[in-house]
């Protein structure tokens, strides 16, 4: 297997850009409390600082969730490509808004024949992904702490609590989210992936990264 055949239409890439746009826009408005104090506050403090945090690691880590799951499918023989959800992306920002985020911002279509075990990793290698990148991030937050950098201790506790999150929750096995797939491949992988992401990112959150 290779990825020598992966490439990215130019519609795919438009699709990830708004995705990523949209997603750190939604973000940034969520952590700044949502609702019209919300959107006063980074207008009076300045838009690009909030946008950028949320990007760089609410945007990343579903950017490269969704990357994740086309390099793997192509891997397999598969014809994928992403496809963003332009009425989701739409209700990500406007849940935001309202002070919570609901955020499914489209997802990896791939058509071919595929074994279980190949559908199986497909699903987990988004997941999977969210898992490394959110110990890339702990460094990241370590540094900026240690050396006072506010900005990138910021990205760097955000991006964690929100990868463990995604990491977590996407294997809930339930409806079209990643741990159905996993769960009806291997128990037992599903098991040794979906426990310690809950327990991490329970743990995140009682210690309050990212707020």
């Amino acid at each position: 297997m290779d990825v020598a055949n992966l490439s990215f239409s130019s519609r795919e890439i438009r699709d990830l850009a708004a995705a990523w746009i949209a997603l750190g826009v939604a973000f940034a408005l969520f952590f700044a409390g949502g609702g019209q104090r919300a959107v006063l506050g980074i207008l009076e403090g300045g838009i690009v600082g909030p946008v950028l945090v949320s990007l760089l690691s609410a945007g990343v880590g579903f950017l490269f969730h969704e990357i994740a799951h086309k390099v793997v499918a192509v891997r397999f023989g598969q014809v994928a490509e992403f496809r963003a959800d332009y009425g989701m992306l739409f209700l990500a920002v406007v849940s935001a808004l309202a002070g919570f985020i609901f955020a499914a911002p489209g997802a990896v279509h791939h058509r071919g024949r595929l074994t279980a075990r190949e559908h199986g990793l497909i699903a987990l290698a988004g997941p999977a992904t969210n898992a490394v990148l959110a110990a890339i991030f702990l460094p990241v937050f370590l540094i900026g702490t240690t050396v006072g950098a506010e900005f990138l201790a910021l990205v760097g506790s955000r991006g964690l609590i929100i990868n463990l999150f995604l990491a977590a929750f996407n294997m809930l096995p339930f409806g079209p989210l990643d741990g159905k797939t996993v769960l009806g491949w291997s128990k037992s992988v599903f098991v040794a992936f979906f426990v310690p992401a809950i327990l991490l990112t329970a743990g995140a959150f009682v210690v309050g990264f990212g707020f």
